[in-house]
């Protein structure tokens, strides 16, 4: 199982209150209240997530690590299959991701999506 297969990624992410799947930008890309909080290319070679402050520095300081195209301003990342990191430690990157852009989602939506308040 690696999360750089679109079944396993796909699996992972639905297992998240309120998320859905959309295919845009060549890519998989997964929302929570129409907010993006990940996206795996189609081919499988990136995953893009956001992330803390901190963890942004630490993140694109690793080999296969760097910047995502159009969202490095928002602190995300864009992470290829090479990287230093477990799908565990991926996991809960995406996790963290999720839970970032679902605090930024209203308090009605969250409750409407299932979201813990």
């Amino acid at each position: 199982m690696t999360l750089f297969e679109r079944a396993d990624f796909d699996a992972f992410v639905t297992g998240l209150a309120g998320v859905t799947l959309v295919d845009q930008w060549e890519s998989r890309v997964a929302k929570v209240g129409d907010k993006v909080f990940a996206v795996l290319n189609d081919d499988g070679a990136k995953i893009a997530f956001k992330v803390s402050e901190e963890s942004f520095e630490i993140l694109t300081a690793l080999d296969g690590v760097g910047q995502a195209p159009y969202f490095a301003k928002r602190k995300w990342v864009a992470v290829a299959p090479v990287a230093p990191l477990s799908d565990d430690e991926l996991r809960h990157y995406l996790r963290r991701s999720y839970d970032l852009i679902a605090a930024g989602l209203t308090k009605k939506l969250r409750t409407e999506l299932g979201i813990p308040v």
